[in-house]
C-alpha cells in the first residue's frame, strides 16, 4: 500500500511537471537569454507524450527558445479557448479548429499573418488550394495539419455473410436493409453531424445544387430540405440507419451496425477494435445515386489548424515552432499519422521513406484525395444549426407536424440565425 501511494504521487509530480510546461532546462542556456513561448494543444494521451517528446527535441535544436506547453482533452478546451480568445491570452502557437476561423478571424485579424514569416516558415510544403484553407481577407491565418472528410466504412465480412457487395449506392443500402433487418442489423450508422452532412449529399445529388452559393448564403430551398428530412425518415423507416438519437459507437464492435459514416480522422478509433478482433473494414466509396460520382455532394476541410496568437512578442521564435511541428523529419516520426495524413510535402516524404503510411485512416484519406470534393464552411458544422434539423425532423417523423411545416420552419430559422 505505501509502495502504491509513492508511486502515485511520483505520477502526479510528473502530471504537474508537464501541466506547467515542457521543459526547466537551464544548464545550456540562462533563463535571461531564453525567450519563453506558450504552445497548446487538445489531444488524448498517446499525442500528448509524442508532443512533449517532440518539443523537447525542438528545444534541443533551438536552446535559446523555452517551451510552455497547454494541453487537456477536448472537452473543455472548446470553452477555454473561447476564454483565451475573448481576453487575448491565449498561447503564442496554437492548435485550432478549422471553424474557429470564422468565429474569431472572420476580416482576418484574428490571428497572426503568417505570410509575414515566410522565412520561418517554408510554406512552400503546401499548394496554394491547402493554403486557402487558412486565408481570410488576404491573412495566412493558420496551416492545416490535415485533410478531413465525412468517408464510409464498411464491415466487408460481415456484408459477404448476407451474400452482400460493398454499397456504392443509396439504393444499395436500401438492399441490404432488406437483408440484415431480420437480424437486427443496420447496414450503416452515422452521428448527427455526419448523418446531417450525409443527407446534404443525398439532396445535392438529387436536386442538383449545392446547398450553399459562393458567396456562403443558403442556395437550399425549403423544398430541399424536405427531400433530406423525407429521405431521413426512409433511411430509419427501412432500418438502414438508426435514428441519430439512438446511435452507439459501441455497436460497431458488436456488430449491430455494418458499417459507418465518420471523419477520415476517426477511423483508427473507431475500427481499431473490430480490426483487432479480425474483421475486415474497408474504407468504401463515397455513397452516390449511379455509384460512379463519389465525392459529388460531399465535403472536405482541414483535420486541425495551426495558428499563432496575433498577439505573440515572439512571432519569430512561435514561427520556428510552427514550422517544426508542420515541416520536420522529427515531428513526422513522432506524430505519424494520429492527426490525419499529413498535408506538408515533406512531413508526407519522411513517413513514405519509413513505411509509415498504411492502415484505415490512410485508405479513407487516399480514397478522399482521389474524388473532387468541395471545400466545407463552418457554419455547416455549426451544433445549433445540426441540432434544430434534427429537432424538426422529430417532429416529422413523430407524426407533430406535417413535412411541408417542419421544413418550412427550419428553413426561416435558418436563414435568420446562421445564414
Amino acid at each position: 500500500m505505501r509502495l502504491f501511494k509513492k508511486t502515485a504521487a511520483f505520477l502526479a509530480c510528473i502530471s504537474l511537471a508537464f501541466s506547467a510546461g515542457c521543459t526547466n532546462k537551464t544548464t545550456m542556456t540562462s533563463q535571461k537569454s531564453q525567450v519563453e513561448i506558450e504552445f497548446s494543444w487538445w489531444g488524448n494521451d498517446a499525442r500528448n507524450k509524442y508532443t512533449l517528446q517532440a518539443i523537447d527535441i525542438f528545444e534541443d535544436m533551438h536552446p535559446e527558445i523555452s517551451v510552455k506547453c497547454s494541453y487537456s482533452e477536448w472537452s473543455g478546451y472548446e470553452t477555454r479557448n473561447k476564454v483565451w480568445m475573448n481576453s487575448d491570452t491565449e498561447a503564442d502557437v496554437m492548435q485550432i479548429n478549422y471553424g474557429w476561423l470564422s468565429e474569431y478571424s472572420s476580416d482576418g485579424s484574428g490571428y497572426y499573418d503568417l505570410y509575414q514569416l515566410g522565412d520561418k516558415i517554408d510554406l512552400t510544403n503546401f499548394t496554394n488550394d491547402q493554403l486557402n484553407y487558412g486565408i481570410r481577407n488576404g491573412s495566412l491565418n493558420a496551416l492545416p495539419i490535415a485533410m478531413n472528410a465525412q468517408s464510409v466504412y464498411i464491415n466487408k465480412d460481415l456484408y459477404q455473410q448476407y451474400g452482400l457487395k460493398v454499397p456504392r449506392t443509396w439504393d444499395e443500402l436500401f438492399a441490404a436493409a432488406s437483408a440484415m433487418k431480420k437480424d437486427g442489423i443496420y447496414p450503416l450508422s452515422a452521428s448527427n453531424k455526419s448523418m446531417w452532412l450525409y443527407l446534404i449529399a443525398y439532396a445535392e445529388q438529387t436536386q442538383g445544387r449545392r446547398i450553399l452559393n459562393e458567396d456562403g448564403s443558403l442556395n437550399f430551398t425549403s423544398g430541399d430540405f424536405s427531400v433530406m428530412m423525407e429521405f431521413y425518415k426512409q433511411l430509419v423507416e427501412n432500418k438502414v440507419m438508426p435514428l441519430v438519437e439512438h446511435y452507439e459507437r459501441i455497436k460497431l464492435d458488436q456488430e449491430e451496425y455494418a458499417g459507418a459514416v465518420a471523419w477520415v480522422s476517426d477511423a483508427e478509433s473507431y475500427f481499431a477494435d473490430t480490426i483487432s478482433k479480425g474483421s475486415t473494414i474497408i474504407a468504401a466509396d463515397q455513397t452516390s445515386i449511379d455509384g460512379k460520382s463519389a465525392g459529388e455532394g460531399w465535403y472536405a476541410k482541414p483535420a486541425t489548424m495551426y495558428a499563432i496568437s496575433k498577439n505573440t512578442a515572439h512571432p519569430q521564435e512561435a514561427g520556428m515552432l510552427l514550422d517544426f511541428l508542420l515541416n520536420s523529419k522529427e515531428m513526422a516520426e513522432l506524430q505519424g499519422i494520429e492527426k490525419g495524413i499529413p498535408l506538408s510535402h515533406s512531413a508526407r516524404e519522411t513517413l513514405e521513406s519509413e513505411g509509415m503510411l498504411g492502415g484505415i485512416q490512410y485508405a479513407a484519406s487516399d480514397k478522399m484525395e482521389q474524388n473532387v470534393i468541395a471545400q466545407l464552411s463552418p457554419v455547416l458544422e455549426n451544433g445549433d444549426l445540426i441540432d434544430d434539423f434534427f429537432a424538426a425532423c422529430t417532429d416529422y417523423i413523430y407524426d407533430k407536424t406535417t413535412l411541408e411545416s417542419a421544413s418550412a420552419s427550419f428553413y426561416r430559422k435558418a436563414q435568420k440565425d446562421y445564414f
